[in-house]
């Protein structure tokens, strides 16, 4: 179970990651991918760089073993795609990218950390 949980932190940190680099790439494709159409490059291009961080972010614990702490990495990160869910509802963006998108990812992400952080 540790080992299926620490590969799926590895396809969420690659994944966020190359999601950064699409919205550096293609800002305004991406930001209608996102939920909510913004044509503010400066901001898509900021939005790329906080997910490319955010990727990088647990790679030391994932690349160390050390699934403890990579656990916890995940957890605290699962704060920004429920702030992303949030952000699309209140903008009148699809309820279905909100929840099918950013709160799913939040879901795999909070069950990837428990099952981490307990065993």
């Amino acid at each position: 179970m540790v080992t299926i949980a620490t590969w799926l932190a590895g396809l969420v940190a690659i994944g966020i990651i190359l999601i950064g680099i699409r919205f550096l790439l293609q800002p305004v494709a991406s930001a209608e991918g996102y939920g909510v159409p913004v044509s503010m490059n400066a901001y898509l291009t900021v939005k790329g760089v906080r997910d490319i961080t955010a990727g990088l972010v647990v790679l030391p614990a994932l690349l160390t073993g050390n699934q403890h702490m990579l656990g916890w990495l995940i957890l605290a990160s699962v704060f920004a795609p429920l702030g992303d869910m949030v952000v699309v509802l209140r903008n009148g963006g699809p309820r279905a990218v909100a929840f099918g998108v950013h709160g799913l990812t939040a879901a795999v992400m909070a069950v990837v950390a428990a099952i981490l952080i307990l065993v």
